[in-house]
């Protein structure tokens, strides 16, 4: 796992390196463009003219060791200062004067040139407020200039806590962080100006984000060999736990087939599907590896039954938002003693009439699924505008006031739990932007339950597997082609492990 930090928990880590343990903070910023340079130099940027733009900061000052690397190896770098003299950090007044020595010419101004490469080292991740003036045509005249673009740290205008556009930011190709990428160059809108992003180490401590509650984490492939459910040579179905799926309705029976095929191929030793009878025959021919119970009116004696036999329930892909589908819903919500997934429509119902009150009843063993709207429902007096920017207090308070996990999905869909650091995932991709791909997700996080996996951890783990299959699917398939059938199918090669 990585940690994804804001700019201000970033900034206090710098600083207890420096402070606590004693690095020089002189000696952090030439690490920081030596690897700068190193990376450059890997991503085969053309060196030949590159324009290095300053600010006041310590970003600023990495620009400009930079800049007399490159004078080192002979490149020809133009370097030019856009900061307030008086507000220069320590750092960066330093390295400034170690330039002037040097007779390495600083300009205040950008100037007319073929330059080959534009290096932003202006703002960094401190910014918190809207670019203006003349920063802000600095920066547009920056973006405009034809050549490759590289920002250092993170790109100037971008908010580093939530990925916002402050007004206005640099467009780079590349990013280069120090020590852990920003959280804020993740999240959309900062990952599309971020471009590709790449980390180095500089040797600043990061224990300080051990546990820490305000720290964002993310998974890479490396990881997910040792949090997969190992699988016992001596294991039968019943090892891998009875999954229900309450799913589908009247003409939606593929909403029901994708979880369960999900369930199925994320581990689950028995997969069994409550749903209207109408759909009996499609999903026998579909997947006749399921166990199928229909319904065409509601019986609380039989869903009672159900519930006793299941291990792990899955309620809402494609159940509609009718009188039998609520009754059926708020049994479970009374009734379940099992980990549970609540997704699409079960989410639509359950904030309704005040059903949201359950949750406190089901504890831990809940798992929500909603998008940003369902979520904005969940919520009731959040808009989707204010939720998108403050993602992370809204998500927070929510699992403050209701014991559930909670998988709030989007581009970059973030898990969260009560105590806990949030996740906050960095696979998967467009391709899957289509009908289907929420249910497949209800199947693989139901899959990792019926294995007996932690809710929290089973929905981390769920949600980057699901985004790693839509990778797959993607280059399989390319970007407009991959089916919601397409991720179960890539499921089967995510994250291979061996037998126990």
């Amino acid at each position: 796992m990585r940690y994804l930090p804001t700019g201000k928990w970033m900034g206090a880590a710098d600083a207890h390196t420096i402070q606590e343990i004693g690095i020089p903070s002189l000696v952090l910023m030439e690490r920081a463009a030596l690897g700068c340079l190193e990376v450059m130099k890997k991503e085969q940027v053309d060196l030949s003219h590159t324009l290095i733009v300053c600010g006041s900061g310590n970003n600023g000052g990495d620009g400009l060791v930079l800049a007399r690397l490159l004078f080192e190896e002979g490149q020809r770098a133009t370097v030019v200062f856009v900061g307030k003299r008086e507000s220069r950090s320590e750092e960066c007044k330093r390295q400034m004067e170690i330039l002037e020595k040097l007779q390495i010419p600083i300009y205040t101004e950008i100037p007319l040139s073929d330059f080959s490469h534009v290096v932003d080292a202006v703002f960094g991740v401190g910014l918190s407020r809207p670019v203006e003036g003349g920063y802000l045509e600095i920066l547009r005249q920056m973006n405009e200039i034809s050549a490759a673009k590289t920002a250092i740290d993170i790109p100037s205008g971008i908010d580093s806590a939530n990925g916002q556009v402050l007004g206005y930011a640099f467009a780079a190709e590349l990013t280069i962080s120090m020590q852990c990428e920003k959280i804020g160059s993740v999240l959309y809108p900062g990952c599309r100006y971020a471009g590709k992003t790449r980390v180095i180490p500089i040797g600043i401590d990061l224990s300080l984000f051990t546990q820490n509650p305000d720290i964002c984490f993310t998974y890479e492939e490396r990881d997910i060999p040792l949090r997969l459910p190992m699988r016992a040579p001596d294991s039968h179905k019943g090892t891998y736990g009875k999954a229900l799926v309450i799913a589908g309705s009247k003409g939606m029976s593929g909403a029901a087939y994708l979880c369960a095929s999900a369930a199925y191929a994320m581990g689950a030793g028995l997969v069994r599907i409550y749903t209207p009878e109408e759909n009996r025959v499609v999903l026998q021919q579909l997947l006749p590896e399921a166990i199928l119970t229909t319904y065409q009116r509601f019986s609380e004696e039989e869903v009672q039954e159900l519930l006793r036999w299941a291990d792990v329930v899955a309620i809402g892909p494609g159940i509609g938002q009718s009188e039998l589908s609520a009754q059926i819903l708020d049994v479970v919500l009374k009734n379940a003693k099992v980990p549970c997934v609540i997704d699409a429509d079960g989410l639509n119902l359950l904030s309704q009439n005040d059903r949201i009150h359950f949750l406190n009843q089901l504890s831990e063993r809940v798992i929500l699924t909603p998008h940003m709207k369902e979520m904005e429902r969940l919520l009731y007096d959040v808009d989707m505008r204010e939720l998108k920017e403050q993602r992370f207090k809204y998500l927070q308070e929510f699992v403050e006031k209701y014991p559930a996990v909670c998988v709030l999905k989007d581009t970059r869909t973030v898990v969260a739990r009560r105590g806990s650091q949030m996740y906050v995932n960095t696979s998967g991709n467009a391709a899957m932007a289509k009908g289907g791909a929420g249910d497949v997700l209800t199947g693989v996080l139901l899959g990792l339950l019926a294995q007996k996996m932690e809710p929290f951890e089973a929905a981390c783990l769920g949600v980057y597997l699901h985004g790693t299959a839509g990778d797959l699917a993607r280059d399989k398939k390319g970007a407009y082609g991959v089916l919601a059938r397409d991720l179960v199918e890539a499921l089967a090669f995510c994250g291979k492990t061996e037998e126990a």
